[in-house]
């Protein structure tokens, strides 16, 4: 483990420094982000009573973020033809502003803004930065850096969240979004000077339409779309009842709500790190193709070994980093697929994983009434398609 980290650090080190830099800066705006969006969930109950609304209520507002992200791949489409740095701006500037709202005027309505408002500058900042990564990062390479900038999702659940909860048990549930509208300033301000302005290789289509239209003709791009959108089918239909199933074959909530939330923040980081240290070596398609088949025999253990508390958890960890490897594995690949388009097709991936999510939402408690095996079967199946699909994507790219 102690070469293997090294080797990391070695890798990462013969990035040329001002692109080094910029990776460090991204992954950092990309933890804002994601404090933001994760945070929501675990202080729901906090929000809601210093919102005056109930639980139902706010919940009931959450579904906004699966709309907004829809509009992801007009944002995309916009840095594809303005330029990335325009689009990553753009992204910040919508998610400060969204938290900014709730400084102004902390009420509901400015919360159901609040996380429209912030969905949308995710939508847009991710999309530019993986795009613009890609513009300057031979494909040979881009596992690594690509995988570094997750981390901004993973290290949102070990550094971001306790600071939230920090903030809100000593100075109220408002201070949170007052730190994140200066940290969004922040970010703001570094990229305009820490990020060279960019000129579009091709300007001759201003119709966001016809960017996202070209997109869904090639069929490789579509398989692609395939790819994330059953792959998170299949990781939700677990994600959604793993917390009810351990609680009814164990009775342990504190197992199912704490225990859980640990393992799978720990599982997604060291599926970020395996995956910036071998998908390069691996290759692309066949680093996903080893985490897709990893996945399906993760699914199989809920059923043969989930029989008691030790074996549910161990199950969970190994499912979980086997999806964040294979998923993070992809993102290098996407960015190749279509270059004059990278950032519309991105966003597309983007709409595609939530599309995915909702689909398992869907079908997931309708699986759980036949029991665990029946999800991970279902898993199991979401997988095989998307290493179908994969063999398409293959033809062009690996």
């Amino acid at each position: 483990m102690n070469s293997f980290s090294r080797q990391i650090a070695q890798d990462f080190k013969a990035i040329q420094r001002p692109l080094r830099v910029q990776i460090l800066v991204f992954t950092f705006i990309r933890l804002i982000f994601n404090t933001l969006f994760r945070m929501v969930y675990p202080f729901l109950p906090v929000f809601s009573r210093g919102l005056g609304v109930d639980i139902a209520t706010l919940s009931l507002a959450l579904t906004n973020r699966y709309l907004a992200g829809m509009l992801g791949p007009f944002l995309a489409s916009f840095a594809d033809h303005r330029g990335r740095k325009i689009g990553m701006l753009f992204g910040v500037g919508m998610f400060t502003a969204g938290a900014f709202i709730m400084v102004l005027w902390p009420s509901f309505p400015s919360f159901v803004v609040m996380l429209i408002l912030t969905t949308l500058g995710k939508s847009g900042f991710e999309p530019s930065m993986l795009a613009y990564l890609g513009d300057r990062i031979p494909y040979q390479r881009r596992g690594l850096p690509f995988s570094f900038t997750e981390l901004g999702w993973s290290l949102s659940f070990f550094l971001g969240i306790p600071l939230i909860s920090l903030l809100i048990a000593q100075r109220g549930w408002m201070l949170p979004f007052g730190l994140l509208t200066l940290l969004g300033c922040g970010a703001g301000f570094v990229l305009l000077f820490l990020v060279p302005r960019d000129t579009p290789s091709d300007e001759k289509q201003t119709n966001p339409l016809l960017n996202i239209r070209d997109v869904l003709k090639f069929p490789p791009a579509v398989a692609g779309l395939v790819i994330g959108m059953s792959g998170s089918t299949a990781n939700e239909v677990i994600n959604l009842v793993f917390g009810v199933w351990m609680e009814d074959s164990f009775g342990l909530m504190i197992i199912a709500l704490g225990g859980a939330a640990a393992v799978i923040g720990l599982a997604e980081l060291g599926g970020e790190t395996l995956a910036g240290g071998l998908v390069d070596r691996f290759g692309k398609g066949r680093a996903i193709k080893v985490g897709l088949i990893a996945n399906c025999f993760a699914a199989l253990l809920f059923p043969l070994i989930g029989s008691n508390a030790v074996g549910a958890v161990i199950s969970l960890f190994i499912f979980f980093i086997t999806f964040e490897f294979w998923l993070v594995s992809s993102i290098p690949m996407m960015t190749e697929i279509m270059p004059g388009a990278r950032a519309t097709l991105m966003a597309l991936n983007v709409a595609g994983l939530s599309l995915g999510r909702a689909l398992g939402t869907l079908v997931g408690p309708i699986l759980y009434d036949w029991g665990i095996g029946a999800s991970a079967g279902a898993a199991i199946v979401f997988n095989l398609v998307a290493i179908l699909a994969l063999r398409r994507v293959s033809k062009v790219v690996s």
